[in-house]
């Protein structure tokens, strides 16, 4: 029996705009509004990308979970370089994670070719201008579905005037239990813990999960990998265009205070956030662009 074409159907979340795609045993979920994957799952397997049980779908807000993307800049912006906070007039006032987690980005267009579907998404500060950062700047999401997932985000400076960011694609990642699984590839990185004073220290061996983690790894290789003994899988991040990486789990007290958020849904997940921040941050001289790309898989351990 054949396998059935790839398929893209629009529908509507509430008050969102999102896109169903099919291709093969794959399926994923993108809304409209931040460009941002909202579920990705290969055949009868658990989803490989998380969303939380409690998502709202309300215009202006980041849905919990997914792939949002931070833009242009990652976090707090007042934690950030000084040459990033430069960029923006008020940092002490500036949101999280940039902006456009919360905008309407344009769909450039939907390409099938070769059993694969490509999304394309741009958001354009020229006709959509963000408060307090008054730069010329073109992003687009390039979000391609076939046996694996892969992302490209694209950072353009259209301005007169060379541009710093940091970014990051903020994937939570499913798994089946946050106290048995290891992530591998980081032996020997420099990271910051951020929950004790943001000291600088290395990673030894494999890292595994027994309380709070918001670290931000340095000089991160091109792959990192998930490895899940409860479902029996390894989840493999192939990365370009990225020397860092943010791991996050808030665990069982922060799981409490935030929104859209189960009190017991730290279990099930893990973020691992590709991305440029900190000395990895992006500065684009007048007309110049950066890739950050990153490709999802799997595999049976």
């Amino acid at each position: 029996m054949s396998a059935l074409p790839p398929s893209v159907e629009r529908i509507e979340l509430d008050e969102l705009v999102c896109w169903r795609v099919q291709v093969g045993d794959g399926t994923l979920l993108v809304a409209q509004q931040g460009a941002q994957i909202l579920h990705y799952q290969q055949g009868t397997q658990a989803p490989i990308i998380w969303l939380s049980e409690q998502a709202r779908y309300q215009r202006g807000q980041s849905v919990r979970g997914g792939a949002p993307v931070c833009w242009p800049w990652f976090g707090g912006l007042t934690r950030n370089p000084a040459a990033v906070q430069a960029m923006h007039s008020n940092p002490a006032s500036a949101p999280a994670h940039g902006n456009v987690r919360g905008l309407d980005w344009q769909l450039l267009g939907i390409d099938q070719h070769d059993g694969a579907v490509t999304l394309q998404f741009a958001f354009d500060s020229r006709k959509h201008p963000l408060p307090d950062w008054p730069h010329a700047a073109e992003l687009q999401l390039d979000i391609r579905l076939d046996q694996q997932l892969h992302l490209e985000l694209r950072s353009r400076n259209l301005g007169t005037q060379p541009l710093v960011l940091s970014q990051a694609l903020h994937t939570y990642f499913a798994v089946s239990d946050i106290r048995d699984v290891r992530v591998h590839g980081l032996d020997g990185c420099r990271y910051i813990e951020t929950l004790e004073d943001w000291q600088e220290r290395q990673q030894q061996g494999a890292l595994g999960f027994t309380g709070e983690t918001d670290r931000i790894y340095l000089d991160t290789p091109t792959r990192l990998s998930i490895v899940d003994p409860g479902w029996q899988r390894r989840i493999l991040l192939d990365a370009r265009g990225s020397r860092s990486a943010v791991l996050w789990n808030p665990w069982i007290d922060k799981a409490k205070r935030l929104s859209q958020f189960a009190e017991d849904a730290w279990q099930r997940m893990l973020c691992i956030e590709t991305a440029n921040i900190w000395d990895d941050c992006v500065t684009l001289a007048p007309g110049a662009s950066h890739s950050l790309c990153l490709s999802l898989s799997s595999e049976p351990l």
